[in-house]
């Protein structure tokens, strides 16, 4: 691994300010981050289409690793990552997997949002020992209702933002309400917090790849759900457009024993719009 951490930033106190790092993973550079306590099992944060480590929400992020060791990655072929972008969320999975392995660590918990939660469904079915918990935000399962058309919707936001010079994810993420727009605005401020080291956008080639794997996603056969015996927690907004909030129920219904919320008058983003409570609930989630 390069850029190992040294004992002198083990207490960075903010994601804005945390360094990138990157390990060797199957010849490629995979970059992440790495901040929080360096006890108990680490939270693996997994992200959304077109994503980069600049994505998360530092109110998140920073939440999490006031009390837990949190790691964001960027996938293959992303921001500072090296390699070709996946185009199946299995081997976006099997990357993960190569990923945490290469940190010499052998049981996590994961939170995924979006795409993330996507591939910690998968990463969950076919290597069950080293996941603890799960978190899945913002998702849905395999052959989830309207996950195959996330391509239209987000390519249809992508042009009304282009048209009003405005960020896609006003549109995508949050809701048109008064409270949904200026959750947007604050969510898109404290997206910009970090200035120095700010990671790479992805490539379009890139992009059009991780719309396949979700395209393909949401065409594929459902898994069965019941043979997770990981707790998990699952959460959304109570009006997701990108991946309609009906999945998260159905994730929460199909997953034994799991625990659901739906924030109120909140879209995909609903982790971020209601971060204080997010961070509060998944804490208690991944203490107990």
């Amino acid at each position: 691994m390069s850029n190992h951490q040294g004992a002198g930033d083990r207490l960075i106190a903010a994601y804005k300010d945390s360094v990138t790092r990157t390990v060797t993973v199957g010849g490629d550079r995979i970059a992440f981050r790495d901040l929080g306590p360096r006890t108990g099992i680490p939270v693996v944060f997994f992200t959304h289409l077109s994503a980069n480590l600049d994505n998360w929400d530092p109110r998140v992020v920073d939440g999490i690793a006031a009390q837990r060791r949190v790691i964001t990655v960027d996938y293959r072929g992303v921001g500072g990552s090296t390699g070709a972008v996946r185009d199946s969320v299995e081997a976006m999975a099997d990357d993960a997997v190569a990923f945490i392995r290469a940190l010499g660590l052998d049981r996590v918990d994961i939170l995924g949002f979006s795409l993330g939660g996507m591939i910690a469904q998968s990463l969950a079915l076919r290597y069950p020992e080293l996941v603890r918990k799960l978190v899945l935000a913002g998702t849905g399962p395999a052959g989830g209702d309207g996950i195959q058309n996330v391509t239209g919707i987000a390519t249809r936001d992508l042009g009304r933002a282009l048209l009003t010079f405005q960020d896609p994810k006003v549109f995508l993420f949050f809701t048109r309400t008064v409270n949904g727009k200026r959750s947007a605005r604050e969510f898109l401020a404290r997206l910009k917090e970090r200035t120095a080291g700010r990671d790479r956008t992805i490539t379009f080639r890139g992009y059009r790849a991780q719309l396949k794997a979700i395209h393909r996603w949401g065409l594929q056969k459902p898994d069965d759900l019941s043979v997770i015996r990981q707790p998990v927690l699952a959460v959304n907004g109570d009006n997701d457009r990108m991946v309609p909030t009906v999945n998260t129920e159905d994730l929460a219904r199909r997953i034994p024993g799991s625990e659901l919320i739906i924030y109120p008058d909140a879209g995909h983003g609903g982790i971020f719009q209601h971060h204080r409570s997010f961070v509060t609930q998944a804490l208690e989630f991944l203490g107990r």
